[in-house]
């Protein structure tokens, strides 16, 4: 298993967008396979050019997300905050861990906590994460997340999957 100093964490650039995203659509696969068909991964896939753009857009515009990369530079995981949202407001967080994404290689390494410490430190915050991703809610559980009993139905490509709220307060 790789170690905490294979890798290093920092801010991403433009030039991220396309291997993150390409490394994101891996981690679909990867995570979800048991939950959506072939042609999910495949539409995304051919997504993947608008996709670069709207991020792209993004970070010029003052959007932040972080990468890890191993010693080669590869993309080996991805993380990134965002404000809670309106319909969140009942949890009494600030921020919303939109995306966290590590490679399987580095599932246990502590990569997966470390970029999220990257990104919250020890503030309160939310995560939603997929019912039937039984390793992602035991990830957030051991970093302090409970199901706080809210979910969505999920629409659109996901749609027939359901999110459930975790929430970390320290309060």
């Amino acid at each position: 298993m790789p170690q905490m100093n294979d890798y290093r964490i920092r801010l991403a650039t433009e030039n991220d967008v396309r291997p993150a995203l390409e490394m994101k659509l891996d981690s679909w696969r990867e995570a979800y396979a048991a939950l959506r068909e072939p042609s999910f991964f495949a539409h995304h896939q051919e997504q993947l050019e608008g996709q670069v753009a709207w991020w792209e857009r993004g970070l010029a515009s003052g959007a932040q997300f972080f990468i890890a990369e191993d010693e080669q530079g590869k993309i080996i995981g991805l993380a990134g905050g965002t404000p809670t949202i309106e319909e969140d407001k009942d949890t009494g967080v600030e921020i919303e861990l939109g995306m966290l994404y590590v490679e399987k290689q580095y599932y246990g390494s502590g990569l997966g906590a470390h970029l999220m410490d990257v990104v919250l430190g020890q503030r309160d915050a939310l995560v939603w994460v997929l019912e039937g991703n039984s390793r992602a809610q035991a990830f957030f559980e051991k970093q302090g997340f409970k199901a706080d009993g809210t979910t969505e139905s999920l629409v659109g490509t996901w749609q027939g999957l359901i999110e459930r709220r975790m929430v970390r307060a320290h309060g």
